[in-house]
């Protein structure tokens, strides 16, 4: 088989593609590309439950732990018990976190812009709808 043929070879390689093209854009920011993007989550609706972040972004307990646990560190965020729900913690943009988060948000949607450039917007809203629907097939494994 070859490289071209193979539909994993080829998602393996945009994936770094477009990885390696965020990972530049947000360089400047001092962050990586997974930090921008729940920083970004994190300035759609600030408060939200760790747990609920995990589901948005799509992470798993322990990794949505260590990026928490760095962003705090940087005082972008903090953790606050929630006032309804002694077990649950709610995530909180700081002064700092909420400037940079508009910074990661503006440089995630100007990524998207320029990745997809060479693409028309018919292209841009397939490839969008073909990658939604492999995504959503469950249980094929």
């Amino acid at each position: 088989m070859k490289p071209e043929d193979c539909i994993f070879f080829l998602l393996a390689k945009a994936h770094q593609l477009g990885s390696r093209f965020l990972a530049q854009k947000v360089a400047a920011l001092n962050i990586t590309p997974v930090q921008a993007l729940v920083l970004g989550f994190l300035a759609d609706e600030d408060g939200i439950t760790s747990s609920e972040l995990g589901k948005r972004t799509e992470l798993d307990s322990a990794t949505m732990t260590g990026i928490l646990d760095r962003l705090e560190t940087a005082r972008l965020i903090e953790r606050r018990g929630h006032p309804a729900d002694r077990r649950s913690i709610q995530i909180h943009l700081t002064d700092p976190g909420r400037a940079l988060a508009v910074e990661a948000v503006r440089s995630i949607v100007e990524a998207n812009r320029e990745f997809l450039d060479i693409l028309t917007e018919r292209e841009r809203k397939e490839l969008r709808s073909l990658i939604r629907k492999l995504r959503d097939q469950t249980g094929r494994a």
